[in-house]
């Protein structure tokens, strides 16, 4: 069944210790109003890197259609089973929507899982940030930035820097009021004061760029 969501952290608190750390970014904080990150409902590892992988470099409809149409060459079962995925042609997988690359990827993902590469939803909540991302990043297709997603907005891990996301860094040079972009070490230097809070300060990058250009959608 899956685990219902909660952060691993007093968001309350975590305010707090931000607004005393950085003036800045308190600014933001008052006109964006509450944290509202809540970790989504997850079953297994598996099954939200299946859902990472169906997703990369598609917009939320095309990917949300291709990931039903997957799921359905399982039915009468809710999801599949890594050994589903390996038991399945290539061809029928792609036949639902998958790239070849994205085909590879899932079968790779399921070697893994089963292999005990990738942890259960109980281990991962015992494992550290780096050790998930250590283990997790081996599987063809998981990047970094996948399993940082995966620890904020799974997981709900407190301390989540992404300094490869160009949201963090478009919202942090907007909230600065600087001419370019930060680069990823630049970034971590100053977030060095948000920590162990650092995925609710990339959180509140993100609504910096609402707070420029207006609510536009954007993570959590």
């Amino acid at each position: 069944m899956p685990v219902a969501p909660i952060l691993q952290f007093d968001p309350d608190v975590a305010r707090r210790h931000l607004r005393r750390a950085d003036p800045v970014l308190a600014g933001v904080m008052r006109r964006s109003g509450a944290f509202r990150l809540r970790p989504r409902v997850t079953q297994s590892i598996f099954g939200a890197l299946v859902e990472s992988i169906v997703y990369q470099q598609l917009s939320g409809k095309a990917a949300a259609t291709i990931l039903e149409r997957t799921r359905r060459l399982f039915l009468p079962k809710r999801f599949p089973a890594p050994a589903d995925i390996l038991a399945t042609p290539d061809d029928r997988l792609r036949a639902a929507g998958l790239s070849r690359a994205k085909t590879a990827a899932l079968k790779d993902l399921a070697q893994h899982t089963l292999g005990g590469t990738v942890p259960t939803l109980a281990r991962a909540r015992r494992m550290t940030d780096e050790e998930l991302i250590e283990r997790l990043t081996t599987v063809r297709g998981v990047g970094v930035w996948t399993v940082e997603m995966l620890l904020m907005f799974r997981l709900g891990r407190p301390d989540v820097l992404p300094i490869g996301d160009l949201g963090v860094r478009k919202g942090f040079s907007l909230a600065y009021g600087l001419d370019r972009m930060p680069t990823p070490k630049e970034l971590a230097a100053h977030a060095e004061c948000w920590r162990p809070y650092r995925s609710v300060g990339s959180w509140y990058m993100w609504r910096a760029i609402e707070l420029h250009a207006g609510p536009t959608g954007g993570r959590g």
